[in-house]
This record gives C-alpha cells, sequence and structure tokens, in this order.
C-alpha cells in the first residue's frame, strides 16, 4: 500500500466547511499520481516510453466529509491487472482511524504515438505489486441511461479544464456535472465512465437524467457521443 498524510485545506471545502467531492477525487489522483512517481515510473518515464495510463472508470463512496484543518491519510494500491489494463484501490482515512471515502478504479495503458490501448510491458509488471482487493460495493456493468434526459445549455472547454495531458481532466467533468445537482444534494456516491477526450476548443453538450435519488448527466459532442458519462446518488 502507498500512502501520504496530509491536511484539508480552507481551498478545498464548501460552504458548511466540509470537504468537497472533487478536493476527494483529487486526493486520490494524486495519491496514484506520487506512487507511480516514487517507484520511477511518473510521467516524464512515461512519456520518454511512449506511454500512459488513462483512466476508464470509477467510483467513489463518501461515507462522511472530513472538515477544515483536519488531518487525514489518503492510500492507494493497486489490486488486478489485466493485459492492457489495471485496477485500483483508494481510501481517505480521517483523524479517527474510520474511512471517511474509498474508491475503486478502472485504467488502461496507452500508446501515445498510436492512441490506443497497448499491452503492459515489463517494467509496469515489475514495478507494481498487488493487494487484496478493498472490501466495498462494486458496480457490473455500465452506467444505465435514463429514458427520459433533458437538454441543457451547451458550453465551451476552456485552458483551466485541461490537465497536463492536455485534455480535459478527470475530475472537471465530474465537477462540471455536479453543477446540474439540486441545490443541498449530499452526494453518498459517484461513478464516473470516460469515453473520449475532450480538448481545448470543444463544445460540451450536456444531457440530464434522474430516476428517484439518481441522476446522471451525460457530457457529449454535437451527435450526442460521450467524452463522460457521471452518475451520482
Amino acid at each position: 500500500m502507498y500512502q501520504y498524510v496530509s491536511r484539508i485545506r480552507f481551498t478545498e471545502v464548501d460552504q458548511n466547511r466540509k470537504t468537497t467531492l472533487n478536493a476527494i477525487l483529487n486526493y486520490f489522483q494524486d495519491c496514484a499520481t506520487f506512487q507511480s512517481e516514487d517507484l520511477g515510473v511518473g510521467m516524464t518515464t512515461l512519456e520518454s516510453m511512449g506511454r500512459m495510463w488513462v483512466l476508464n472508470s470509477w467510483k467513489i463512496q463518501v461515507h462522511r466529509y472530513p472538515e477544515f484543518g483536519e488531518r487525514i491519510t489518503v492510500e492507494t494500491w493497486p489490486y488486478a491487472f489485466g493485459k492492457m489494463t489495471g485496477q485500483r484501490n483508494f481510501r481517505l482515512v480521517g483523524e479517527d482511524g474510520s474511512v471517511a471515502a474509498c474508491a475503486d478504479s478502472f485504467w488502461v495503458y496507452m500508446d501515445t504515438k498510436r492512441m490506443r490501448p497497448t499491452r503492459l510491458d515489463e517494467l509496469m509488471e515489475r514495478t507494481y505489486v498487488t493487494e487484496p482487493r478493498l472490501d466495498m460495493e462494486y458496480d457490473e456493468g455500465k452506467i444505465a441511461l435514463p429514458e427520459s434526459m433533458e437538454e441543457k445549455d451547451t458550453f465551451l472547454i476552456h485552458e483551466y479544464h485541461l490537465d497536463v495531458n492536455h485534455h480535459v481532466n478527470n475530475g472537471q467533468y465530474v465537477q462540471l456535472a455536479g453543477d446540474y445537482l439540486p441545490e443541498g444534494f449530499q452526494i453518498r456516491q459517484m461513478r464516473a465512465e470516460y469515453k473520449k477526450s475532450a480538448l481545448l476548443g470543444d463544445v460540451i453538450y450536456p444531457r440530464l437524467g434522474r430516476v428517484e435519488d439518481r441522476f446522471v448527466i451525460l457530457l457529449g459532442d454535437a451527435k450526442g457521443a460521450p467524452y463522460a458519462t457521471v452518475e451520482f446518488r
């Protein structure tokens, strides 16, 4: 297991001084990145190899939102690898030792020149050590779209939506989708599936659907093909 200790910052809390979902998401993303960097297979190494890990989907469960100033421990570990894929768990542990949030994620190993999935090489196989899968609720299958979905106003992708890979960051899709939730909605679970990368200048065509306490937001292109689909409960 890889872990690092941090503290909830002023910039990571909402009006109630509670951590936001996106702050938790960013802690998880950073933890995976830090592990790769510390193992010697970080961004610079992967770039020189013409490789990168792309997040295909994940699920975050929130048991409680840590408060401003709270000291936390963020943990991650891979639990399975396929020929071209990897699966990874995360935990965010509060000061009292309880698990505040956890996550499951599915990654694809990519050839950046061809922009296609590629087999894991020997370096990846010998670098990461798998550990048992976290005891949490896992989902089978894709996010189910509601039969009726409402079209929302389009918006443009700007530079502040992009990450070091020059496309919209995984967390940005979740934050953008969260803007369509009703005021006061308490997110206890988030699932996101990523289909293709939105780039600078792309126009996003959002659609929103609701079934009881489940909200689904599809962020797509002009033809309705999704960049990302996000589900909140």
